[in-house]
């Protein structure tokens, strides 16, 4: 507003200083053709030169002698005729220069220029013009107050704007701050509300999501401490009951005594195994882990087929495997072991007399695909997706009694997950239940072979 108020009056007036100068120049140069043919200058010849012409764009004309003494003034009130004047300009003209100032003061423009008058080279007096202008000045005044006008009127439209638009803001911050707020208090169904298209609604929109995440986790977590507070408890209520039935009873026969004790110890043992999953997933989901390497998957194979037959040979299920030569893995022996062992416990467990149990590798470019397949029980088609769940049991009088924690398909799922690698569960048409696992066998630092 200041260039706006200030650069156009500036220009302005520079055009007319240059327009008043041009003009005064030209009247000059117009009354020195009319006295040029004298070769002396007196009050009566001037008088009788300017006698044919008035000059025009004017307010005044005097033309003087080499001395500077008025011969001729167009102002008839307080004419300087007979007197001695030397204005600076005058007195330029009267030493062989042309010369011309114009200012503005006072509301009017101040214009004035003078030229020598020559006869045969030699300076026989000289001519100078005045002109006090109001008309042009008012011109530029009027336009000063119209940008003025408009001026205030921008101003005023910018206060209004900012006022608007900064109340708009604040209310915007306003509800996102009292969203988040609210979140650090514990109130994760707290959302912000933006309506809009701007940067405030897309971050409103990514917070939501923070939050919708936040609020699954946390349901997540009462859900994981419920359930295992809950599998904590059962264990150790049977051997709180078993122990309060041998203390009670002083005359227990030595076989039921013995009985009660190796129940306690199964109890305890599942207790431990409940510890022990509980502490590997804490494990997995704190990121903590060891660097992975290349794993050759048969003779991990080997070892969990070791580990399970005696308990597949009791269940009389036979435990078949296929190893592609060269299979191998990026992950550590301890967690190829621990999905191997988990999928295969599972599928002797469930499986049924004179069942099969079958474990496969197969190796691709870039990913080793594992497969554990049974003859078992199944799982059904609406339980499928949930079985990688945290103590999630399809049937849970049968898991219970086959000794399961609820943990062991979690611990696979993450255990995989982390190492960058898929696993799924599908049923099988002549009974059973078949899990594929995918895993990288190329580092990501290194090209596939």
């Amino acid at each position: 507003m200041v260039l706006m108020n200030t650069y156009p009056l500036l220009v302005s007036e520079d055009l007319v200083f240059r327009a008043k100068h041009a003009s005064l120049q030209s009247s000059a140069t117009a009354i020195n053709a009319a006295v040029s043919g004298l070769d002396e200058l007196t009050e009566e010849n001037v008088a009788a030169a300017m006698a044919a012409m008035e000059p025009e764009g004017i307010s005044r004309a005097i033309i003087a002698d080499p001395y500077g003494k008025v011969l001729y003034d167009t102002r008839e009130a307080g004419s300087a005729a007979g007197y001695y004047v030397f204005y600076t300009e005058l007195v330029e003209a009267l030493q062989g220069s042309s010369a011309s100032y114009c200012y503005y003061k006072e509301g009017a423009f101040h214009a004035s220029a003078a030229q020598p008058v020559l006869y045969r080279n030699q300076i026989i007096g000289g001519i100078y013009v005045y002109e006090f202008d109001t008309q042009q000045a008012a011109l530029l005044e009027n336009l000063s107050k119209n940008l003025l006008s408009i001026s205030v009127g921008v101003a005023a439209l910018v206060v209004v704007l900012s006022l608007i638009f900064s109340r708009q803001l604040t209310q915007r911050l306003g509800s996102l701050l009292a969203a988040i707020r609210g979140v650090r208090e514990g109130a994760y169904n707290r959302r912000a509300v933006l309506s809009g298209h701007d940067e405030f609604t897309q971050i409103a929109g990514e917070f939501n999501d923070l939050v919708d995440r936040l609020q699954e986790t946390e349901n997540a977590r009462r859900q994981f401490v419920s359930d295992a507070s809950h599998e904590l408890k059962t264990p150790l209520a049977a051997i709180r009951l078993l122990t309060d039935s041998i203390l009670q009873n002083d005359t227990m026969a030595g076989e039921t005594l013995r009985e009660f004790v190796s129940d306690i110890g199964q109890e305890a043992e599942r207790l431990s195994r409940i510890t022990e999953d509980l502490l590997r997933l804490t494990r997995l989901d704190s990121g903590v882990a060891e660097a992975p390497a290349r794993v050759e998957v048969a003779p991990v194979m080997e070892r969990v087929v070791k580990m399970l037959r005696p308990v597949a040979e009791e269940k009389e299920v036979d435990i078949l495997t296929v190893c592609a030569a060269g299979a191998a893995v990026i992950a550590t022996e301890g967690e190829l072991y621990q999905i191997l062992y988990n999928l295969s416990e599972n599928a002797v467990k469930y499986n049924l007399p004179g069942g099969f149990v079958r474990l496969r590798a197969e190796m691709g470019e870039e990913a080793t695909v594992l497969t554990v397949e049974d003859s078992g029980i199944g799982i059904p088609a609406e339980d499928l997706a949930n079985v990688f769940k945290r103590f999630y049991r399809v049937d849970k009088a049968r898991s219970r009694a086959a000794g399961g924690t609820g943990l062991g398909l979690s611990i696979v799922s993450d255990t995989v997950s982390r190492r960058g690698g898929a696993i799924r569960a599908e049923g099988i048409e002549t009974g059973g239940t078949r899990f594929i696992v995918t895993l990288p066998c190329v580092d990501g630092e290194e090209e596939a072979p």
